[in-house]
């Protein structure tokens, strides 16, 4: 684990209703709870999530519900000076500080993770090999992937857009219009591929596609979220 670098990792993540894969998260984060500070943003859970992280992390309880604002709040409260954005259902690899220090130290101001799915369909494979090509041609990455940032910059951009959905996607084009680049790591984070399996991965890629079209024409951000659930 790299220490050496002068900037700490506040690592953000936001909950709501995780309670059937969150002990997963909490395993993987054993081995970096001593290196950065962990601040677990809960939306108002229902399914008991946040007394399972009680047992082991800190949680706090966002004043507005919603992904963006949960970001954003814990953002606020954290102490270090480069933030990790990661989901309650993705599993991060053992470097993965090491792999934030060594982008954040060569003087890129923001960095996402490669991505896979915890999945050997070939669909799947070929979803995480597409969204690390989109990073590398179109500097878009999604949150799935592990974003990170540092604080200053976040804080000068204005944070997450207070929207449903898509407040990834409006991060990344933000980033994109300020002329930075987005840096990829070597190692990979894993993802659940959960949210592809209810109404089935190609129908669920082929949706996700239309979505974002859609928020790229400025369409009603309601009626895209609406669409998404």
């Amino acid at each position: 684990m790299n220490t050496r670098s002068r900037n700490k990792v506040s690592m953000i993540i936001p909950i709501y209703n995780e309670a059937t894969v969150i002990n997963k998260l909490l395993i993987n984060l054993d081995q970096f709870k001593d290196y950065c500070e962990i601040i677990f943003v809960d939306g108002g859970s229902s399914d008991g999530t946040d007394r399972i992280i009680k047992k082991k992390y800190d949680l706090v309880y966002s004043p507005k519900k919603g992904r963006a604002n949960q970001m954003n709040y814990g953002a606020k409260l954290s102490k270090g000076n480069i933030l990790l954005f990661i989901h309650g259902d993705s599993i991060l690899p053992r470097d993965a500080l090491t792999e934030v220090h060594r982008i954040i130290d060569k003087g890129y101001k923001v960095g996402a993770f490669k991505l896979k799915f915890d999945s050997n369909n070939v669909l799947m494979k070929i979803c995480g090999f597409m969204s690390n090509l989109r990073i590398l041609l179109r500097n878009i990455a999604f949150g799935d992937q592990g974003i990170f940032i540092r604080k200053d910059y976040f804080e000068k951009i204005g944070g997450f857009l207070d929207i449903p959905i898509m407040e990834d996607y409006q991060l990344s084009m933000d980033i994109k219009t300020d002329g930075e680049k987005i840096a990829l790591t070597k190692t990979k984070i894993t993802t659940s591929e959960r949210r592809f399996l209810d109404n089935g991965r190609l129908r669920t890629m082929a949706r996700m596609q239309k979505l974002q079209y859609m928020y790229r024409r400025g369409e009603d951000i309601e009626k895209i979220a609406n669409l998404y659930r």
